[in-house]
């Protein structure tokens, strides 16, 4: 019981002291800082991709097409739905494409924090 008492204060303690910088927590501000550029693009143009796919799927599936006054949805239907797979297959190598860039741009500044971090 006063082991958890003793716990229980420790843990609401540390929420109300100030927290010291490390080198540590430097590095892992700039790792975030390589990946998410390369994160947000992948979250978005995938989510557009699906959005157009969805689209495309939709024309040819219900009666959207009908409503904007096209006669035959099949053709712009599956025109739509195959941009948007395109785009969701290209999603992966653009976002390789971009995380590859951002870390060798930040290659020697990770390398030289971590070499400081690992001789302490």
């Amino acid at each position: 019981m006063k082991n958890d008492q003793e716990f229980l204060v420790q843990k609401i303690r540390t929420q109300y002291t100030e927290k010291q910088h490390t080198q540590l927590d430097a590095l892992k501000e700039l790792d975030a800082k390589v990946k998410r550029p390369a994160n947000v693009f992948a979250y978005v143009f995938g989510s557009v991709a699906a959005i157009v796919m969805g689209s495309g799927m939709s024309l040819v599936m219900t009666e959207l097409g009908g409503m904007l006054g096209l006669e035959n949805t099949m053709v712009p239907g599956v025109i739509v739905g195959v941009i948007g797979l395109v785009m969701a297959l290209v999603n992966y190598p653009i976002f390789k494409g971009i995380l590859a860039r951002r870390r060798a741009k930040y290659a020697a500044d990770i390398m030289a924090l971590s070499d400081s971090i690992l001789e302490e």
